[in-house]
C-alpha cells in the first residue's frame, strides 16, 4: 500500500465478497452467525479476529477506523456514534475516581461541560491553563493528574497550541497526551508524530464534509485503544455500519475538499483583514495570526475556519447574521456549504462575558466556516452584511 495520504483514502477497504464488488457494499446487520460451537466459542474467547456484533465491529466501522488509523500514523482506533460519545468515552475508559485533568480552557462547549458538570460526580476533575499559558502547564499538574488535553485548533476562536511543547510536559510527567484534531483533519495535522497518544475527531465536520451524519473516533496506542473498545463494547456508543459507509466514502475526498476549504479561507480571512469594520482576523495561516510560526510547524495548511471580530459587539454580531444572503447560519462546521455563526449571541451565549473572554470569545466575535462555494461569491456576501 502506498504511503501516501490520498492513496490510502481511496484504496484501503475490507475485503471483497464472493459478488467482487468494486465498491464496499452496506453491512447492515446487527449480528453475525457462526460456523459451529467450537467456532462460536473461539469467537467469543478472542482467539480469533471476526464480527461478532455490530455494536463491537462492522465490515464498513472496520474500515473507516483503518482509514482513520493509517492517516493518523496510529495503532488502532474505535469508531463513534458521534464526536462527543467518542470524546466522553475516551476518558471515562482511561480514568478512575480520584483521577485529574489539565486542559487547555478553550476547548468545545460540550467537552467543557464534560469536565465541570459530569466528571466531578466521579471525583474527577479538571484544571486549565490558557492557551497563551503553556509555561504555566506544570504548575497544575498534581500527583493524581492522569492526562493532559488540549485540542488545535480551538472553537471558536481558532487559537494553535504548540503540540511538541505540550507533548514534552506530558512525557516528563508520565501523562497521557489527548489531542482534538477535529478542526485539523488527519489531512491538515497529524499529533501524533508530535507526541500525542491518543487523537479524537468529531467525524460530523470536515471528515463528512457535507453535512449529512455524526460520528465520531479516537485512534492511537494499541494499549489504550482496548481499554477504550472494552468499556465501548459494554456502554454502547458504536457507529452505526451506515454513517460509516458514508464517512468512509468521504474520506476519498477529504484531501480534495480541504485544499480548497484552504484556498477560499485564506482568501476569505486576507479580505475581512483589509476591511474597516474589521477590528482584527484569526486565521492559522495569517502571518498575523499570534501563533502563526507554531501552525505552519505542524499543519499542511490553515483549515477552512476563520474568526473575526466585527466593530460594534453584540448589536453588530447579530446585525450581521440578519444580513447574511448567501452563506448560512448554523452551529455546524466543515459543511461545503460556508456557515456563520456569532458565539456571543447564540452558541456561547449562556457564558458570562468573563467566562467568554477567557476563551477568546469577544462580543463581536464570528466565527465562518468557508465552504465550496465560488470564494468571490462568499467575499461579497461577508461585505455587504458587513457594510449594512
Amino acid at each position: 500500500m502506498s504511503k501516501n495520504f490520498e492513496t490510502k483514502a481511496v484504496r484501503i477497504q475490507t475485503e471483497r465478497t464472493q459478488f467482487s464488488e468494486h465498491s464496499t457494499p452496506l453491512y447492515l446487520t446487527s449480528s453475525f452467525v457462526f460456523d459451529d460451537a467450537e467456532d462460536m466459542r473461539a469467537s467469543f474467547a478472542e482467539e480469533k479476529a471476526r464480527n461478532l456484533y455490530s455494536r463491537f465491529s462492522n465490515p464498513n466501522t472496520t474500515e473507516f477506523v483503518d482509514k482513520i488509523v493509517a492517516m493518523e500514523d496510529a495503532e488502532a482506533g474505535y469508531a463513534f456514534a458521534t464526536g462527543m460519545s467518542a470524546v466522553f468515552s475516551t476518558f471515562a475508559a482511561l480514568l478512575n475516581a480520584g483521577d485529574h485533568i489539565v486542559s487547555s480552557r478553550s476547548v468545545f462547549g460540550s467537552t467543557h461541560s464534560l469536565f465541570t458538570k459530569y466528571l466531578p460526580k466521579w471525583n474527577i476533575e479538571t484544571s486549565y491553563f490558557k492557551v497563551n499559558e503553556i509555561d504555566k502547564v506544570e504548575a497544575l499538574i498534581q500527583p493524581n493528574t492522569k492526562i493532559l488535553y488540549a485540542e488545535s485548533p480551538t472553537n471558536p476562536a481558532v487559537d494553535v497550541l504548540d503540540l511538541e511543547a505540550l507533548s514534552d510536559i506530558a512525557k516528563k510527567h508520565n501523562l497521557l497526551f489527548v489531542v482534538d484534531n477535529c478542526f485539523a483533519t488527519p489531512y491538515l495535522q497529524n499529533p501524533i508524530k508530535f507526541g500525542a497518544d491518543l487523537v479524537i475527531h468529531s467525524a460530523t465536520k470536515l471528515i463528512d464534509g457535507q453535512g449529512r451524519v455524526l460520528g465520531g473516533v479516537t485512534v492511537g496506542k494499541a494499549e489504550l485503544i482496548r481499554e477504550i473498545y472494552l468499556f465501548s463494547r459494554n456502554t454502547g456508543p458504536a457507529m452505526s455500519p451506515f454513517n460509516a459507509w458514508v464517512l468512509s466514502k468521504s474520506l476519498e475526498t477529504l484531501a480534495v475538499r480541504a485544499d480548497r476549504h484552504c484556498e477560499n479561507a485564506l482568501k476569505v480571512a486576507q479580505f475581512l483583514e483589509d476591511h474597516d469594520k474589521v477590528n482584527f482576523v484569526k486565521y492559522p495561516f495569517l502571518p498575523s495570526h499570534p501563533q502563526y510560526e507554531v501552525a505552519k510547524k505542524q499543519m499542511r495548511l490553515g483549515g477552512n475556519i476563520v474568526a473575526f471580530e466585527i466593530k460594534g459587539g453584540i448589536e453588530a454580531g447579530r446585525k450581521f447574521l440578519n444580513a447574511i444572503k448567501l452563506c448560512s447560519l448554523s452551529a455546524n462546521l466543515g459543511d461545503s456549504r460556508t456557515i456563520v455563526t456569532h458565539p456571543a449571541s447564540t452558541t456561547h451565549s449562556k457564558l458570562s462575558e468573563s467566562d467568554r473572554l477567557e476563551v477568546g470569545i469577544t462580543d463581536g466575535l464570528v466565527r465562518c466556516s468557508i465552504g465550496l462555494e465560488y470564494v468571490e461569491d462568499v467575499i461579497n456576501d461577508l461585505n455587504q452584511a458587513l457594510e449594512s
